[in-house]
């Protein structure tokens, strides 16, 4: 069973889904990316919580999350937002499973958290040598042509775009959902997040340098028709990580577990009670 909470940080409130245990001090901790929210984790919380806690929360400016102008929408901001979240969890230890913008936000976290790092999933993100912002991003991070393209675009224009780039269609609730999201708040939030960060790459690659000493197990799923994040970098991670396993998913796109529950959650799972069970 899933249930729903909430933190405060500083004044700005997170939803958070939890699952599992409620007293254990280790969780697996799931992070979304943009668009995204807890939300996106539901059917992986309720398969994992079977076997340990697990807690996926609404990062600000996304989900049902506050979106304070004040907020720092970068990925240092978001990173000790996410500290401050596990903070108030009292959550010790932590399995990160990441996806898209929750990949940096995790990773940065972590740079700074080592000894509370237990373990890396990776879904289609990782660190990014030489990456280049893909096509919504470079207009995003454009001034006046960010704020154009996020006033046209309709529920119906939403799906489109993302169904056009994904190799099989979205389930319609899924796009409901998000669109749902992203009112004036949320996409305030995105430009600002997109504009502070110049070289995505780069940034990753700095912060990942601190953690490849650790030697951090890792699984890494990646969509073979990722138009956001190339799969060529799910190898890349053997270079940082103690990479266990890396899963591609032919027909899969940006969200692997979105077009793929089940193909997903079986290596999800396996990692999981592994690295849970040799913590014991």
């Amino acid at each position: 069973m899933i249930r729903q909470t909430s933190v405060s940080i500083d004044g700005v409130r997170s939803p958070v889904r939890e699952s599992g245990p409620q007293e254990s001090r280790e969780a697996v901790v799931f992070v979304h990316g943009n668009p995204g929210s807890s939300e996106d984790w539901v059917d992986l919380m309720g398969r994992v919580g079977t076997f340990a806690r697990a807690v996926a929360p609404d990062m600000p400016g996304f989900g049902k999350a506050d979106r304070p102008r004040s907020f720092e929408y970068t990925v240092a901001g978001y990173a000790r937002h996410l500290a401050g979240v596990l903070d108030a969890l009292h959550d010790e230890r932590a399995h990160l499973v990441l996806h898209d913008f929750g990949g940096p936000w995790g990773l940065w976290w972590a740079s700074e958290h080592p000894a509370a790092l237990a373990s890396l999933t990776l879904f289609n993100v990782g660190v990014l040598p030489g990456y280049r912002w893909h096509k919504f991003a470079r207009l995003w991070r454009t001034p006046v042509v960010g704020e154009l393209v996020q006033l046209v675009a309709t529920r119906r224009a939403f799906g489109m775009l993302l169904n056009r780039d994904n190799p099989r269609p979205f389930p319609p609730a899924f796009l409901d959902r998000m669109y749902a999201d992203s009112d004036r708040g949320n996409k305030r939030a995105v430009l600002k997040l997109y504009r502070a960060t110049s070289d995505l790459g780069a940034l990753v690659e700095h912060v990942a340098a601190k953690l490849v000493p650790l030697h951090v197990p890792a699984l890494v799923l990646w969509g073979t028709g990722d138009a956001y994040l190339p799969a060529k970098y799910a190898e890349e991670q053997r270079r940082f990580f103690d990479v266990r396993e890396v899963r591609l998913m032919p027909g899969c796109g940006h969200w692997p577990f979105i077009d793929d529950p089940e193909g997903a959650a079986e290596p999800v799972v396996r990692f999981l009670r592994e690295r849970l069970g040799a913590a014991k």
